[in-house]
């Protein structure tokens, strides 16, 4: 058993707190080497914001949860170094059982997800609570999650999504003790959210449900999954240097900005770093075909996805100099 403290991690406790009352959103970055960990570290160093690392089982599998666990001890250090010991949280994303939960505890994390939303509401409620009794002995916060999000990202899949019911949350969170919840209204995973024509806007979000949700359980920490923009510009990128993203579409940064204003107190964001680096490769590959140094190529896009997420922390989430 290796516990978080340990590695010099956080929990979200203290964090959604803050950020419940300061009406901003903890970032939540994906991330699945040592790249995307520097980007993040310089970005939320830079910008004084605290920070939840996120690691989906597919990133687990595909970069072995020893060197994540070390990777995320390095982040800690890295920040320090950097000349700023922000707050850093290791996280679960999208856990799909107690036993997936377990292990990230018993090596380092410091908060997990289960995502029990494609079971039905009682199984949902016993795996949640199950993962919450064995965490909280650990003092590890756990994130559940009401509704279905459609998309595909790593390993979650869904076709059609399925509204969070805010007559069921406040049950929810009564019999499972979860620390946060993560709802659906109307984000989605993946860089093609929602089915739309060039030149047409993705529906807005349902901040009806969202508003019905803050009633039911006041003060609640709320989490957004599937909050990416897909930056047209960066798409235009992708495109002009031989990729082929055709209506990629996203969530408008105003309507997650209005979220992070309410009780959402973690916004995640994967897909959005996603291509940005993809942008910064293809450009080298291009214009420098001789390129062979993964140096000089993994630099650039380390660099702009940096820039893309120091965007995000300050005109998005507003958690810049909140720490």
């Amino acid at each position: 058993m290796l516990h978080y403290k340990e590695l010099g991690l956080v929990n979200s406790r203290d964090l959604f707190k803050a950020a419940v009352k300061g009406g901003y959103a903890i970032p939540a970055f994906n991330f699945n080497n040592l790249e995307q960990m520097q980007a993040i570290i310089g970005a939320c160093v830079e910008t004084k914001s605290p920070v939840i690392l996120q690691v989906s089982k597919g990133a687990r599998k595909y970069a072995n949860q020893t060197l994540l666990q070390y990777l995320a001890k390095g982040a800690v250090e890295y920040a320090k170094e950097l000349g700023y010991a922000i707050p850093i949280v290791l996280h679960l994303d999208h856990g799909d059982s107690f036993e997936t939960c377990k292990s990230c505890i018993e090596t380092g994390f410091s908060s997990v997800m289960i995502d029990g939303s494609h079971l039905s509401y009682d199984e949902n409620v016993k795996v949640t609570r199950q993962v919450v009794e064995f965490a909280h002995q650990f003092d590890v916060t756990v994130e559940g999650e009401l509704g279905v999000l459609a998309g595909i990202e790593d390993e979650v899949s869904a076709e059609h999504s399925s509204y969070t019911r805010p007559e069921e949350v406040e049950d929810f969170v009564k019999k499972t003790g979860v620390d946060s919840l993560a709802i659906s209204i109307g984000t989605s995973h993946g860089a093609f959210k929602f089915k739309v024509k060039p030149g047409e806007l993705p529906p807005p979000l349902r901040f009806d449900i969202l508003e019905e949700v803050e009633k039911r359980i006041p003060g609640f920490p709320i989490v957004l999954h599937g909050a990416s923009s897909v930056p047209q510009d960066i798409v235009a990128e992708i495109n002009q240097y031989g990729g082929k993203m055709e209506n990629a579409a996203g969530v408008p940064e105003d309507q997650l900005r209005k979220a992070a204003a309410s009780a959402v107190c973690k916004i995640n964001i994967d897909s959005d770093g996603r291509l940005a680096m993809t942008a910064a490769i293809r450009k080298v590959f291009i214009e420098k075909p001789g390129e062979f140094d993964p140096r000089n190529y993994l630099g650039p896009a380390r660099d702009k996805l940096r820039e893309l997420y120091k965007h995000k922390i300050i005109n998005v989430l507003g958690s810049a100099n909140r720490v």
